[in-house]
C-alpha cells in the first residue's frame, strides 16, 4: 500500500504537472480541454491501482491457504474498471467540448448523443464489475437482464424518449442552444440554454429557468423565432380601431386641406383626375346632388392612404418584405386599420421603440382627417353626463 501511495504522489506530484506545462506550451486550444475536464487526473489513478493488484499476488505468494487476495483483487480489478469509466466519461465531455467549438455545433448538437454513450459504458461497466465481485458469467447476467427488460424498459422511459427526441431535434433542426422559443403549454417564453439526453433548459425573459422533457419537444408543439432572427426583419403587425359614425366623403376644403400634406400631394392630384375623368363620363350619375352618385374619396382612404406614403418613406421599415396597410372585417369596436410590414431592426427594445413611435405618429395625426379613434367609455366619458 505504502508503494501505491507514493507511485500516486509521484505520478500526480511530477508527472501530471509535467504533462500539463507540455499541454499549455501548445498552440492548440483543444489539448487545453483535457486540462480542463481532468483526463489525466483520472487516468493516472490507473497507476496505483494497477501495482496494488499485482503486488497483493507477490504478497499473498507465501500464503496459499489464504483467499483474502483474490477478494482484495476483485475489489482493485472491481476499481480499476470505474477508473476507466469514469476516464471514458470525461474523455467524452472533451469530444463534445471540442465538437462544440465548431460553427456547425449549434445547430447539430451532440450532448444527447454523448450522454446515450456515457449511460451505455456505464451499464457495460456495472456488468463487468457485478461479474468480478461475484464471480458470474457475464452471459448469464445478460440472460438474466432479458428477463428484467420490461422493467428495465419502464424505469429508462424518460432516458429512451429523450434519446429518440434528441435525434428527432438533432436530425430536423428543430431547436438548438441560444434559440428563442415560446412554448404556451410550460409558460416557456425565452431562449435555450442546453439541450441534453432528458431536457431541454430554458432562460424565460423574466430570468427565471424553466426545465422540459426533451422528449416533450416533440410531443407537443412550440414556436422557434430563429425564422425571424435569420430573416431581414422582424413584422409589425398592430391595428387601430376607427369609429365608424367618423367615416365619411371628404369635401372640397378638407380636399384642400389634405393637398397641403406633402406625402399626400402626389397622390390626391393623380386621384381627383382619375376621379374626375370618370365622373365626367359617367355623367348622368352625377346629375342629381347626392353625394352617393359618382366617385369621390372618403377620410378613412385618404388616411390609409396616407400610413402606406409615411410607412414607405420610414427608414426603419423594410420595403423589400410584405408591407400593406389593411382594412380588416368591421367589429362592434369599430373599423380596424392594420399595419402590416417588417422592420429592419429586429433587436427586441428597437423594434418595440420602432413600433411605438410609428404608432404614437398614427394617433397623434388621425385626427387630421376627422377621423375618431374608437374606445370604450371610461370614467372622464361620463363627467358631462352628471
Amino acid at each position: 500500500m505504502t508503494v501505491s501511495w507514493l507511485t500516486y504522489r509521484i505520478a500526480k506530484g511530477y508527472i501530471l504537472k509535467v504533462i500539463e506545462k507540455v499541454i499549455q506550451k501548445t498552440k492548440s486550444k483543444y489539448d487545453d480541454i483535457l486540462i480542463k475536464r481532468k483526463v489525466f487526473n483520472r487516468l493516472i489513478n490507473l497507476i496505483p491501482a494497477t501495482i496494488t493488484y499485482y503486488m497483493i499476488a507477490v504478497i499473498f505468494e507465501t500464503f496459499p491457504e489464504s483467499s483474502f487476495d483474490l477478494y482484495l483483487q476483485k475489489i482493485i480489478s472491481s476499481l480499476i474498471v470505474f477508473i476507466i469509466l469514469w476516464t471514458i466519461n470525461a474523455v467524452l465531455g472533451v469530444v463534445n467540448d471540442i465538437y462544440n467549438t465548431f460553427p456547425y455545433a449549434k445547430d447539430r448538437p451532440i450532448r444527447g448523443l454523448v450522454q446515450i454513450i456515457q449511460i451505455a459504458a456505464s451499464f457495460v461497466s456495472t456488468i463487468v464489475i457485478v461479474s468480478i465481485l461475484f464471480d458470474i458469467n457475464i452471459t448469464k447476467i445478460l440472460t438474466g437482464l432479458g428477463a428484467t427488460a420490461a422493467i428495465l424498459l419502464l424505469v429508462f422511459k424518460d432516458t429512451i424518449l429523450g434519446f429518440v427526441a434528441s435525434i428527432q431535434l438533432s436530425a430536423n433542426k428543430m431547436v438548438s442552444a441560444g434559440d428563442w422559443i415560446t412554448m404556451p403549454t410550460y409558460k416557456t417564453d425565452g431562449t435555450v440554454l442546453d439541450i441534453s439526453l432528458n431536457t431541454v433548459k430554458v432562460q424565460n425573459w423574466d430570468q427565471t429557468i424553466t426545465t422540459i422533457p426533451t422528449y416533450k419537444m416533440v410531443e407537443d408543439s412550440f414556436v422557434n423565432w430563429k425564422g425571424m432572427e435569420h430573416s431581414d426583419g422582424r413584422r409589425i403587425k398592430r391595428s387601430i380601431n376607427i369609429d365608424m359614425r367618423s367615416v365619411k366623403f371628404c369635401s372640397p376644403q378638407m380636399l384642400e386641406r389634405f393637398k397641403k400634406i406633402r406625402l399626400l400631394k402626389d397622390y390626391l392630384s393623380q386621384k381627383e383626375e382619375e376621379l374626375t375623368e370618370y365622373n365626367k363620363v359617367n355623367e348622368e350619375l352625377t346629375l342629381t346632388e347626392s353625394l352617393v352618385n359618382g366617385r369621390r374619396l372618403t377620410n378613412i382612404g385618404v388616411f390609409r392612404k396616407y400610413l402606406e406614403a409615411y410607412l414607405l418613406e420610414h427608414p426603419m421599415i423594410n420595403n423589400n418584405m410584405t408591407f400593406m396597410v389593411r382594412q380588416l372585417q368591421s367589429t362592434e369596436k369599430g373599423q380596424p386599420i392594420e399595419i402590416y410590414g417588417f422592420s429592419k431592426d429586429k433587436s427586441w427594445t428597437n423594434y418595440e421603440s420602432i413600433q411605438a413611435d410609428i404608432f404614437d405618429h398614427v394617433l397623434a395625426v388621425v385626427n387630421e382627417f376627422e377621423l375618431n379613434i374608437y374606445q370604450l367609455p371610461s370614467g372622464t366619458d361620463f363627467n358631462p353626463m352628471n
